[in-house]
């Protein structure tokens, strides 16, 4: 299958063959971060404050991060965003991507650039820790108001599914946070259920019946 492929929404996503996943719904990338990470994420969480502070599991293409970056920009939030990303892209893969054409920003070449293992100041709304390393090793005495959980799908990393994870999650989760998901199955509902999490299903964007946002309480 070709690396690359423009999803129905005009915006690039990447395929992996090690996950045999594209790292983005090919019906629309954008409709995904859109509506999944920054509408019941971002949108929702900036309603309560105005600094945030994000977990991002799977920075993949670096979409996510960009466009939350231009809604802290655009809203005047200060966001402190760490990502998780065991197996970065190439320099050449983020060369075929077509996101600061479509966004009319040249932002992402920083985000992609900016080193590894520390946190890194794109502008004053916006502080950037990507962290080379998997979720299950990951630890810190960081908490975060909100999980933007966008692993590969359940049938490629089932062990990122577990009411295990979603425990550890939880506990890097302040009272009250979110974690949002396009995955709604059944049984993943019921981990989050499992490790603490109130469960909402909301309309999720073409081609998605269902996407989830979880609550710590």
């Amino acid at each position: 299958m070709e690396r690359l492929r423009l999803t129905d929404d005009g915006f690039a996503t990447l395929y992996s063959p090690e996950f045999n996943q594209h790292y983005h719904s090919v019906r629309g990338a954008m409709d995904e971060t859109q509506r999944v990470y920054i509408e019941l994420g971002l949108w929702a969480k900036m309603q309560e404050k105005t600094e945030i502070h994000i977990l991002e599991i799977g920075f993949g293409t670096g979409l996510n991060a960009l466009v939350t970056l231009l809604e802290a920009q655009k809203n005047n939030l200060i966001i402190h965003h760490t990502t998780l990303e065991p197996f970065p892209i190439s320099d050449t893969d983020i060369t075929l991507l077509n996101y600061e054409d479509e966004l009319k920003t040249d932002l992402l070449q920083a985000l992609h650039q900016t080193k590894w293992e520390e946190t890194v100041e794109i502008n004053p709304h916006f502080f950037l820790t990507k962290k080379q390393i998997s979720l299950q090793d990951f630890n810190t005495d960081n908490r975060f108001d909100l999980v933007y959980f966008d692993a590969f799908a359940p049938v490629s990393q089932p062990e990122l599914w577990t009411e295990e994870i979603f425990r550890k999650i939880a506990d890097l989760t302040i009272e009250g946070g979110f974690l949002t998901t396009y995955c709604s199955k059944s049984d993943v509902r019921r981990a989050l259920q499992g490790a603490g999490f109130k469960v909402e299903k909301h309309q999720g964007m073409r081609g998605k019946r269902e996407v989830v946002r979880a609550i710590k309480y």
